[in-house]
């Protein structure tokens, strides 16, 4: 259980901040990139959340900011020596589960849409243009999570997790856009 009396610490002031097993790392490090991008993406859910609450799909976006939160939390756990990424009572990491029920979700929602027959622009309903934008930010986390993983060991399952929820938001916004009827076609070359 977490619980948060005071808000600042003076800690980072240093421009270091703690991970879970209680090291310091700079705050421009690749794994502090990596877990403020998480956040910005997690934000940029809860953002289309609100615009997705009569839908039926907001309680997925819940249900993923509380992942991402998950995933956060396995990102500021450094791996120790022989660890096999399994979570246990002290340690939090995203697992197999959670990937799976991505997978489930995205063919859920694929499975209302007829196949594209081009590239879609991001926007057409309000819905579907913030999820654009969260969609975005996911692509950024994993960019920041393989940039990460480059350097220290990362747990497999969380960039598998952050690869399939990009997708998912992608599939997810054309059903915002009546299920692919309002999706904005791209036009090769239109403007030339």
């Amino acid at each position: 259980m977490v619980k948060l009396n005071k808000i600042y610490t003076r800690t980072g002031d240093d421009g270091t901040t703690g991970l879970v097993d209680g090291s310091r790392l700079p705050k421009h490090d690749a794994r502090m990139e990596a877990i403020g991008v998480v956040d910005e993406a997690n934000s940029a859910l809860g953002h289309a959340a609100v615009a997705l609450a009569q839908s039926g799909y907001a309680d997925d976006l819940f249900r993923i900011q509380n992942d991402l939160f998950d995933l956060g939390a396995d990102l500021a756990t450094p791996a120790a020596d022989g660890d096999d990424f399994a979570p246990s009572e002290m340690v939090l990491r995203i697992v197999a589960k959670q990937v799976a029920w991505l997978e489930q979700a995205i063919d859920r929602a694929n499975d209302r849409l007829e196949p594209l027959t081009s590239f879609v622009l991001p926007g057409g309903s309000e819905g579907a243009a913030r999820l654009h934008i969260a969609r975005a930010a996911v692509r950024r986390a994993e960019r920041a999570m393989t940039a990460m993983a480059a350097e220290v060991r990362t747990n497999p399952q969380g960039l598998a997790y952050i690869n399939r929820l990009s997708d998912y938001l992608f599939v997810l916004a054309r059903v915002a856009n009546r299920d692919g009827t309002d999706d904005v076609k791209w036009v090769p070359g239109q403007n030339r």
